[in-house]
């Protein structure tokens, strides 16, 4: 049986989660001190907490009794470690929270090659000021809620216990809080004075692997922690400009997104988090999509983290190589069959139901793919002076062939439409892209004949496209509707048309007037648009970045800094972002935090800063989103 259906305001707000990782998994913690989403062992697993999604399914709370909102909240600098500030009327206390990581290599002045997980979530407890009392309960739920835990005795400490369930690893929970099992429950409870420590740890996976022992130690293994975070930031490359800090928090973001033994980069930590307040669209989107990857490799190479790069075209390649028939997502640990089921006895968050576990678009047909795919290793190829090898090229001009030969067909498009195929722009676009960039590639590697052939082709492709998907000046949606589309705002940072030119113009203010809510965009409105779905969705973060990059290409430089500063500060409470927002309110939906999102942030961000440190116009230098890297604009 389902949860009953709750108030859609005893969820927290989706903007106010912080985001925990340790690169194999991640955690989210409200601002009541809660964990209420953990999968484990890994981001696709199986939630062990997930009272995001049903507030029976499962959460762990670390806080003082009868304080429901701490006084500050935030991450400590440069990391993705949470401090959390506590009052009380007898004194004040600091939760800090982290997914632990054990070790990585090289130590010293070097990039970071590799890490391990700690396979542990550490809490530890400082009361700085007077004294308080502190509570813990530790409330996990295998299987996405199915699966009640036991509790047994550990075999070392009196602080030590053991949780079982069906659907779910084995927990040890360790801290030196006084515990007593209740039912499926642990609780806990510690009074501190002025400069006193505790902690609780829970750890599960290896055998053998235990938590620390004490508080001292488990506040090592955060300082451990918070140490990787910054030096991994360190290496990366920030302008000297006020915006900086949310370049960083971006990349840490996306650091965050990564599954660290196989380079993969899921497209959210969550799975079935609304597009619209008790809406029915929801998905899981722990998974890893050939599309984001142009804009993955993009910003990962423009802020200075060329082994994440290598690590995320190492994902794409392998896939590519294993089957050759590309598919537009796979799982992070290159699966391919991605089958979509529904979790009915979650109730969703705030009522939004079905709750999905899988999707069902891993197997649609999605013509941008091959797009995303060649444009990536064109981008790869510029920014580390061609280091592809005789494998990957003849990888790649299989990619080539097989976009030329799908240009004619219709497909699903970027937005997965479940409704009829159609030929929509974009995918047009991007077999063009395909095209292109694979003829600049055959160019460099010495293949003329290759070359001229797909230049040809994206010749074809564009007069095809220039014809048939613009009308009245406005490139739209598909072929056959006057209906507008925010992914068609790529264009010019493809490079497809020159930014001046009076179609792409056109285009850009037509979407920033006719596509808008409150100044920021949607994909396309529903009610124009066959997408086999029903209900309302809220505007895209992902687009309102875009038309900031695209207003800059097109010379609306003021307008485009304008939007950006606007969205800058409609970042959730941590400076993450979901993947979209209700432009009348402000309220984050969707998943989070999205990659997506953040990836078109880095673009737009770098856009606006060339503008400023070129204020008359002009030749500037800067990563373009799609098309090469450095090039003069």
């Amino acid at each position: 049986m389902p949860s009953a259906r709750p108030a859609s305001d005893s969820f927290p707000p989706i903007g106010g989660y912080g985001f925990l990782s340790d690169c194999h998994t991640s955690a989210l913690v409200s601002f009541d001190g809660a964990i209420e989403w953990l999968c484990l062992p890994r981001f696709d697993s199986p939630s062990v907490f997930a009272s995001v999604l049903d507030r029976g399914a499962g959460r762990f709370t670390l806080r003082p009794p009868g304080v429901v909102v701490p006084i500050s909240r935030r991450y400590k600098p440069g990391t993705l470690v949470i401090e959390t500030t506590w009052v009380t009327d007898t004194g004040w206390l600091v939760v800090t929270d982290a997914l632990s990581i054990a070790s990585w290599t090289p130590t010293g002045g070097a990039p970071i090659v590799s890490h391990e997980s700690d396979h542990s979530l550490l809490r530890t407890v400082s009361c700085i000021d007077g004294e308080v009392d502190v509570e813990l309960e530790c409330l996990p739920r295998f299987d996405y809620g199915r699966g009640a835990a036991t509790w047994s005795a550990g075999s070392e400490t009196p602080g030590e216990m053991v949780a079982r369930g069906a659907g779910g690893p084995e927990l040890e929970l360790r801290t030196d809080l006084e515990l007593e099992a209740d039912g499926g429950a642990v609780r806990g409870r510690i009074h501190l004075k002025e400069g006193e420590r505790a902690y609780c740890a829970l750890s599960w996976g290896q055998a053998g692997l235990s938590g620390p022992s004490d508080a001292a130690e488990a506040h090592e293994r955060i300082k451990m922690t918070e140490e990787f975070w910054r030096l991994w930031l360190r290496h990366g490359e920030f302008p000297d400009h006020p915006w900086r800090i949310h370049l960083q928090r971006s990349a840490l973001v996306l650091k965050g997104l990564t599954y660290s033994p196989t380079g993969a980069i899921v497209a959210a930590s969550t799975t079935s988090l609304p597009e619209t307040p008790g809406g029915a669209r929801n998905w899981d989107y722990r998974y890893t999509w050939i599309r984001d990857s142009t804009f993955s490799l993009w910003a990962l190479h423009t802020l200075g983290f060329d082994q994440e790069a290598r690590d995320f075209m190492r994902f794409i390649l392998e896939v590519c190589r294993d089957h050759p028939e590309l598919q537009i997502m796979y799982g992070i640990g290159h699966e391919r069959d991605l089958t979509e089921s529904t979790l009915d006895h979650l109730c969703g968050y705030g009522g939004a139901r079905p709750v999905r576990i899988g999707n069902g678009a891993f197997d649609q047909h999605q013509n941008d793919v091959w797009g995303a795919l060649l444009d990536s290793v064109y981008l790869h190829e510029k920014a580390l002076k061609g280091t592809g090898t005789q494998a990957d090229r003849e990888l790649i001009a299989h990619q080539v062939e097989k976009a030329i030969e799908s240009f004619p067909e219709p497909d699903q498009g970027i937005w997965e439409s479940r409704g009829e195929p159609q030929h929509y722009v974009s995918s047009k676009v991007s077999m063009w892209v395909a095209a292109d960039r694979g003829a600049r590639l055959a160019r460099e590697a010495g293949r003329e004949d290759l070359a001229a052939e797909w230049s040809a082709k994206a010749d074809a492709f564009k007069a095809e496209i220039c014809e048939r998907g613009c009308r009245d000046g406005v490139f739209r949606q598909h072929y056959d509707t006057d209906a507008l589309d925010a992914s068609v705002l790529l264009m010019p940072l493809y490079r497809f048309l020159p930014a001046d030119d009076p179609r792409i113009v056109a285009t850009v203010e037509a979407i920033a007037r006719d596509l808008t809510e409150d100044g920021l965009v949607l994909r396309y409105k529903v009610e124009e648009t066959d997408d086999g779905l029903s209900g309302k969705e809220g505007t895209f973060l992902i687009c309102s970045f875009w038309l900031v990059s695209a207003l800059s290409e097109i010379g609306e430089r003021d307008r485009a800094r304008q939007l950006c500063e606007r969205l800058l500060t409609m970042a959730g409470s941590l400076d993450l972002y979901a993947e979209e927002m209700d432009a009348a309110s402000g309220r984050h939906l969707g998943n989070f935090p999205q990659a997506f999102t953040h990836l078109a942030l880095v673009n737009a961000v770098s856009h606006v800063i060339a503008d400023e440190e070129n204020p008359e116009g002009g030749s500037r230098e800067v990563f373009t989103a799609m098309g090469g890297v450095r090039e003069g604009l």
